[in-house]
This record gives structure tokens, C-alpha cells and sequence, in this order.
């Protein structure tokens, strides 16, 4: 039976490196392009699917030291890395989706009368492989 979930259950590592505590938002998009192969005398389009990709963006608030966010990302701008992607969490039978990705950008705000943030957007290269945890 299905079940509502809860966004603080969701788990991204990168390179192996657990950032899921450093994380307050994720916005995982997959994609597909579409290519209009409409004929002449046509009432309709038609389309063709073409080339699959996506986005990974996540954001939170920073945190110093080891293993933090500016320890994994900062200066692996332009790198690709090995990123889990786990929705509903660790588990036995959840899903997890694990794909190469391009650091496109990290970034830090430091609002003077708030608290330090960061974010971080990368970009699918190949294959998502997605499974069932053991």
C-alpha cells in the first residue's frame, strides 16, 4: 500500500560522502528532449523522444568542517562525481537512483542578519541507474 513520505527522510551522497545532514531543500528533475517530426497536410503535431538528462539542486544551511559542504564541493566546479540519490530515504526496498554528474555550480550567502547558506546544482551526464536498496 502506498504511503505518504516525508521530505527530511531524503538522502544525497556525493563521491560517497554523506551530505543528507547539510540539506534542507532538493529538487531532482529528469528530463527528455522532443523533436517535432510533423509532415505537411498534418492536423496535429507529432513528436519524437529524443536525448534523456537532468538536474540535481540542493541547498541548506552551511556548516563548517570536514565533510561539510565547502569540504565536498568547493573547487569541484566543472568535475564530474558520482552522486545517490535515495527519495524516501535508506532502506530495504526504497529506491535509489545513482548517476554521473557535472558540479555546476557552489554556491555560499551570508544574509548579515541571518544564517549562512549554500547551494549546489548538478548536472546529469549518462545513464541514471535506478534500483530497489537490499
Amino acid at each position: 500500500m502506498a504511503g505518504d513520505v516525508h521530505g527530511r527522510q531524503t538522502f544525497v551522497s556525493v563521491d560517497g560522502d554523506d551530505l543528507s545532514p547539510y540539506i534542507d531543500n532538493a529538487a531532482y528533475n529528469t528530463t527528455a528532449d522532443s523533436h517535432d517530426v510533423t509532415g505537411m497536410g498534418a492536423d496535429s503535431h507529432e513528436y519524437l523522444g529524443g536525448l534523456k538528462g537532468g538536474q540535481l539542486q540542493v541547498s541548506g544551511s552551511y556548516k563548517s568542517g570536514v565533510g561539510g559542504p565547502r569540504d565536498v564541493l568547493h573547487g569541484k566546479q566543472g568535475t564530474t562525481v558520482t552522486v545517490v540519490y535515495r527519495p524516501e530515504g535508506t532502506g530495504a526496498g526504497k529506491p535509489e537512483d545513482t548517476f554521473d554528474a557535472i558540479v555546476i555550480a557552489y554556491d555560499e550567502t551570508s544574509p548579515v542578519a541571518d544564517r549562512k547558506q549554500w547551494a549546489a546544482t548538478f548536472q546529469i551526464t549518462g545513464d541514471i541507474s535506478t534500483d530497489t536498496q537490499s
